[in-house]
């Protein structure tokens, strides 16, 4: 016997495969495909030939099965207890055992020490938290604290309780988001990864390479006896376009890596190592997601970035290729065993684990999630690069953000002050989204960029247009926090990250244990989650072999998983 292809089934040397009319007196009235005969079954169990029972049977995935063949119809199915034996039933393919740990990529898991090729993704300003991360590194995954919008001092705070609770070296990591507005910030919080020996880190929101991002992937560069390089900080870069993809995979600009030594941020054996690698090693292909994205179809997008990857690997002459995980829609088994079908290595959730209990969202906001629809989404503006017109995705479902957040955006677009608003549209301000005058709200704002940086006001003092959208900036960056915070009164203007795969999710856990938000835990989610890609797959491998298998849709529903699998 021998592998066929990348699938996990197996078939005889020399297999043909043959498309076969059959009879018109067997009452079949279409194309079938059929296999050469490899041996014979004796069943001792169930054979499965009608659909309810060739679910039962792709259920076990974790046994090998074979598929048989009806000697008098025809009909193909499938079985797994038996023996092979002179007669019984002619056997067209085997197919082996199927575990969630083989999903993905071997080189994946081993590199990083995870059990599964399941990540969870770094939700900004601590909504995924440290028990998020600590309950999915517990549970065989990897996880990253999202810093984004967080103080460093609340970044050293996660920082010591995730050394506290996992120790240093194993498959965690934290956020580090491109802050084109505060680089000083940026550089702080690299600077602090680094000399805490933080080993991966999820890059977020760049357009192209920070000086920061840069020295956090060259930091720790070696090269050993027999000359293979070491690295020990891993970037995962999370992007959407193939421009900035291209950056991550290709190796550092020298002038940048020249500035880095000269200003003594890199030693002289990592400047002259960044010639051999790529910036980051995993790239984290970003669809239709929550946040920051750019709504593209991963069917679309993942094809795109791989073709892009071998490319650049056959151009530059590097022996370690890029790994890729889909993110993005990832709210479903079939979503999740399409996006290894496409060829990712690993997967990362994120909005799914936002509505667990471990996240850092208020229980109230966790009641929102667990009701959107795939349709209760929108594109909003994000704080973070409001005056450069980025957007970011948000539930709609139960709040007034989004249209409040784009009306704002309006009118920084058509007046040139606050003073040039119209009366009526700023006591509108005043009421719905303020809740005070402007100039009280103004007076709060200020006294906020006293502390963080102070140079924002001297701007705003100089241009009224910047002390306009530092005002507007005010209620998009605080609308995160009182969902986090769980503010009553502004419930409405809650702002929830949340992308299409929330109501794919939804649809999905209806009627199990998984539809109650107090029974979402991130390991219950990630388990199944896999548990049911690997029988989505089981049953597309089943399909190939010509078997006749249901709808996938109605595979696997959710189930209380415990303990692991060997």
């Amino acid at each position: 016997i021998i592998p066929f292809h990348r699938s996990n089934w197996i078939i005889a040397p020399f297999q043909v495969i043959r498309v076969a009319i059959f009879s018109p007196k067997l009452d079949f009235g279409f194309y079938m495909m059929s296999f050469s005969i490899i041996g014979h079954w004796v069943p001792s169990g169930a054979i499965a030939f009608t659909p309810a029972e060739l679910t039962q049977i792709s259920a076990r995935f974790r046994e090998t099965v074979v598929v048989i063949q009806d000697p008098e119809t025809g009909a193909v199915g499938a079985a797994v207890e038996g023996t092979w034996g002179e007669t019984g039933y002619p056997v067209l393919a085997v197919i082996p055992a199927l575990y969630p740990e083989w999903l993905g990529n071997r080189g994946f898991t081993e590199t990083h020490g995870v059990t599964y090729p399941y990540v969870c993704g770094a939700m900004a300003n601590g909504i995924a938290s440290t028990e998020l991360v600590t309950a999915i590194v517990r549970a065989g995954g990897m996880g990253f604290f999202g810093a984004a919008g967080l103080s460093p001092a609340r970044v050293t705070q996660a920082l010591d309780t995730l050394e506290q609770n996992l120790g240093k070296g194993t498959a965690w990591g934290m956020n580090l988001i491109h802050s084109p507005n505060e680089p000083a910030l940026e550089e702080e919080i690299a600077d602090m990864y680094i000399r805490r020996g933080v080993t991966r880190v999820s890059a977020a929101a760049y357009m192209k390479l920070s000086p920061a991002i840069l020295r956090y992937a060259l930091s720790g560069l070696s090269q050993d006896s027999t000359g293979k390089i070491h690295r020990r900080n891993y970037v995962f870069a999370k992007i959407s376009r193939p421009e900035v993809a291209k950056h991550f995979m290709s190796a550092p600009p020298q002038i940048m890596v020249q500035r880095l030594l000269e200003r003594g941020l890199i030693t002289a054996e990592e400047a002259r190592l960044s010639q051999f690698v790529s910036v980051a090693e995993d790239i984290i292909i970003e669809s239709d997601s929550g946040g920051h994205t750019d709504n593209q179809a991963l069917s679309a997008l993942f094809p795109t970035i791989a073709d892009l990857r071998d490319r650049i690997a056959s151009t530059s002459g590097r022996s370690r290729q890029c790994r890729l995980g889909a993110a993005g829609g990832l709210g479903s088994p079939q979503a999740v065993a399409a996006a290894f079908t496409l060829g990712a290595d690993f997967v990362l959730t994120g909005s799914v684990n936002q509505g667990c209990v471990e996240s850092g969202l208020d229980a109230s906001g966790k009641t929102l999630l667990a009701a959107a629809g795939l349709a209760d989404v929108m594109m909003a503006p994000a704080a973070d690069m409001f005056e450069l017109g980025v957007e970011v995705q948000v539930l709609k479902r139960g709040s007034m953000f989004g249209v409040r957040a784009k009306k704002l955006y309006e009118l920084y677009r058509r007046y040139i002050s606050l003073a040039a608003i119209p009366e009526l549209e700023m006591k509108a301000l005043e009421r719905d989204i303020f809740k005070k005058s402007w100039q009280d709200a103004w007076a709060a704002a200020a006294q906020y960029w006293t502390v963080r940086d102070p140079s924002e006001l001297q701007r705003a003092k100089a241009d009224p247009k910047h002390q306009m959208a530092l005002l507007f900036r005010a209620y998009l960056g605080q609308s995160s926090k009182w969902a986090i915070q769980g503010l009553s009164e502004r419930r409405m203007d809650y702002q929830i990250w949340c992308g299409p795969a929330m109501g794919a999710f939804n649809s999905w856990v209806e009627g199990s244990f998984l539809e109650l938000p107090e029974n979402r835990t991130v390991e219950q989610v990630a388990r199944n989650l896999l548990e049911g890609a690997c029988q989505c797959t089981r049953a597309q491998q089943l399909r190939t072999c010509g078997v006749p298998m249901p709808a996938i849709s109605f595979l696997y529903h959710p189930q209380r998983l415990q303990g692991e699998e060997s």
